[in-house]
């Protein structure tokens, strides 16, 4: 099965020092040893290039071009890249408009079109809830994917949301 892979997952799974590095190298490593085939769009690629070559004041990891360039390389390497279609625009569009999306997440939005009119059915990413209203619970989640098993598991973003607080708890009462 194809999986989308968000940018989310790509910046975290690149820079180590991420505190969520292990929780997305887990789940990609098992996806693609059960053999599904992590994807990305020619937008996932590009808001990769913004966040690495933004300085570290801006939320960003402050990279020169040179070096991103290696980094963009060696993930084109390991996913396949989805085709910029025709058909996403139009899809695009009645997606915004159907559920009123707005903002940042129009840009999720695009995501979607693109999974849309290439067939892909899931999504990879920490930011579920962005996706939710346009996708209808066809997202995993890096937060629940158990280690214990190679099944996938689908997630609620009530889950969700109740098991990063708690994580965030957990880290909080470690760093104290």
């Amino acid at each position: 099965m194809d999986i989308l892979a968000d940018t989310n997952i790509l910046l975290r799974g690149i820079h180590r020092g991420d505190p969520q590095y292990r929780q997305t190298r887990d789940p990609t490593n098992r996806l693609r040893s059960d053999g599904h085939r992590l994807c990305v769009t020619s937008q996932n690629l590009i808001e990769l290039w913004a966040v690495c070559t933004r300085p570290l004041q801006s939320n960003g990891l402050g990279l020169t071009p040179v070096h991103d360039e290696r980094v963009l390389g060696q993930i084109e390497s390991s996913v396949v890249r989805l085709r910029d279609l025709d058909g996403a625009y139009p899809e695009w569009k009645r997606l915004v408009a159907q559920f009123g999306v707005s903002g940042k997440t129009t840009h999720d939005a695009r995501l979607v079109a693109a999974m849309n009119v290439h067939g892909v059915k899931r999504i990879l990413t920490f930011n579920s809830e962005d996706f939710t209203r346009t996708q209808k619970s066809r997202y995993y989640d890096p937060w629940t994917f158990s280690t214990a098993s190679s099944a996938i598991e689908l997630v609620r973003p009530e889950r969700h949301n109740r098991q990063r607080r708690q994580s965030n708890r957990n880290t909080m009462r470690t760093s104290m």
